[in-house]
């Protein structure tokens, strides 16, 4: 099974939201069946076959979500990192501002999810191969 190294290693070479496919490939490569990422210190749990699951640390300080989400700012921030206009940790800071505690990366479904911190499903998408 993959190790937080190899996840580290594939994500070493994104640079922007550009980059998502081709790292998504990669980690698929490895076994990775669906991810967990959470925006408040941004500590992913990684699950495999057979109930696998392994999970990075988090960094801190941590990020405050807000209450009251704000889909459409999100959906404008979202576009605004996948063409490369902003880097990974800006990003977070802008998640956290539009009040999306999660997302959720489903392999076979090719799709990432966002949730506000009630579970509201915000946006879905579907992501792009290379």
């Amino acid at each position: 099974m993959f190790t937080i190294q190899q996840i580290k290693d594939a994500h070493s070479k994104v640079k922007s939201g550009a980059d998502f496919p081709k790292y998504m490939q990669d980690i698929i490569a490895l076994g990775v069946t669906s991810f967990e990422t959470f925006v408040f210190d941004n500590h992913t749990n990684y699950f495999g076959k057979d109930n696998y699951k392994v999970a990075s640390e988090g960094f801190s300080p941590t990020l405050s979500i807000a209450d009251e989400s704000d889909v459409e700012q999100f959906k404008l921030d979202l576009k605004a990192h996948q063409q490369g206009k902003t880097d990974y940790k800006t990003f977070l800071n802008d998640c956290a501002k539009s009040g999306v505690e999660k997302w959720i990366v489903v392999m076979d479904k090719m799709t990432c999810s966002y949730y506000d911190k009630n579970g509201n499903e915000m946006v879905v998408e579907r992501i792009q191969t290379v």
